[in-house]
């Protein structure tokens, strides 16, 4: 004897109408869901930065620029002018503008603070001098900017000549201004 249920199941599986329901139900439902998977929202995606407006090729500035990079780790040396005895900060502008631009340039780090021309911080381009107060003097140390918001410069006797940022939190706090002796 058969209970309800069987009878039921035995039935339903009989019955092709009933069977083509259930099918045709099933796929209603993948169709809904395929159309509201369609229709959703995209995912945002965040904005592409804005490009930076090139700067001009400078022969001049990029060759300055570079001749500082080879200068890195050279030693520290107070008072020195050239690779072989070391850099104080201003012997080592002397030396990047002499040999990597043919440009001579004499003086302390406040003697070339009142030579050059001062300039907008949002200005720098490679080859400009960039001036902090260490000492508590004004101009009391320079570097040659680089580019990209850093700058090479004769540090002190335990580092010798490295590149900084900017924005680094000692040179951020001393920065005095950015100056140039060129154009």
């Amino acid at each position: 004897m058969t209970t309800g249920h069987a009878t039921r199941q035995a039935h339903e599986t009989q019955d092709p109408l009933h069977h083509r329901r259930r099918m045709l139900t099933g796929l209603g439902l993948a169709w809904v869901g395929l159309i509201s998977a369609c229709s959703t929202t995209p995912v945002s995606r965040p904005a592409e930065p804005a490009p930076r407006t090139p700067v001009p090729y400078n022969t001049v500035r990029n060759d300055l620029a570079l001749f500082a990079l080879s200068l890195l780790d050279t030693p520290y040396k107070w008072g020195g002018r050239g690779p072989a005895t070391g850099f104080d900060c201003s012997g080592l502008v002397a030396h990047i503008y002499r040999e990597g631009g043919g440009i001579v340039v004499k003086g302390t780090s406040a003697e070339l603070g009142r030579k050059s021309r001062p300039i907008a911080r949002s200005a720098l381009l490679p080859g400009d001098l960039v001036f902090f107060n260490t000492l508590g003097t004004r101009h009391s140390h320079v570097g040659v900017y680089v580019g990209d918001g850093r700058f090479v410069h004769a540090s002190n006797p335990r580092t010798g000549v490295r590149v900084d940022h900017l924005s680094h939190r000692y040179y951020a706090q001393r920065f005095e201004g950015a100056h140039t002796l060129l154009d």
